[in-house]
């Protein structure tokens, strides 16, 4: 009994030939990379957070006033929308350009606006707290803006890539492999 799902390449399903996979649509915007395991503890942390608070807003609905679980229903949702905010942070790439979601607001560079992207050896933020570290950084040089020490899209001491080298080595290179690729076009 053939089990076709279980099949990473779908190798065994004759008609998957002609199927394009989901990871070839170019026009999609998708992080070269997955998050690292502090981003998703730290997330997973805010999650159980969100769990206890929602908890408390069910009893306060049921012994106390509406206005009060409609409060605590608001501080809940609240630390939902920024731990998956926090799950979304990271550089995503297209064949539109390249975005760097952050915390608060989104960053996104056409390909045409962008010069270099290159690995550098510099002193990095470790884990985004103003203690500072020897480490790599990828940083993206744009057209008209000064190239005096641009912000950092990855480096080997943030949330993603604490102690996984290898992991950044892999999502720097497929970043700049994408810059390469759409710059000349």
């Amino acid at each position: 009994m053939p089990l076709p799902f279980l099949t990473a390449d779908r190798a065994s399903d004759p008609a998957a030939d002609y199927l394009p996979l989901p990871h070839d649509d170019r026009d999609r915007w998708r992080r070269p990379y997955r998050p690292g395991p502090w981003r998703v503890g730290a997330a997973a942390l805010w999650l159980l957070l969100a769990s206890y608070v929602l908890f408390a807003a069910v009893i306060i609905a049921l012994t106390g006033t509406p206005s009060g679980a409609g409060a605590v229903l608001g501080i809940a949702l609240v630390v939902i929308a920024c731990a998956l905010r926090l799950l979304r942070m990271g550089v995503w790439v297209s064949a539109r350009g390249l975005r760097r979601v952050g915390f608060f607001g989104t960053r996104t560079a056409p390909w045409e606006q962008v010069v270099s992207v290159r690995t550098v050896q510099q002193p990095v933020r470790w884990l985004g707290l103003p203690r500072t570290v020897q480490g790599q950084a990828l940083v993206l040089v744009r057209r008209g803006r000064s190239s005096e020490e641009p912000p950092p899209l990855l480096t080997t001491h943030g949330a993603d890539f604490l102690a996984r080298p290898h992991a950044f080595d892999r999502a720097a290179d497929t970043v700049e492999a994408w810059a390469a690729e759409y710059r000349k076009s």
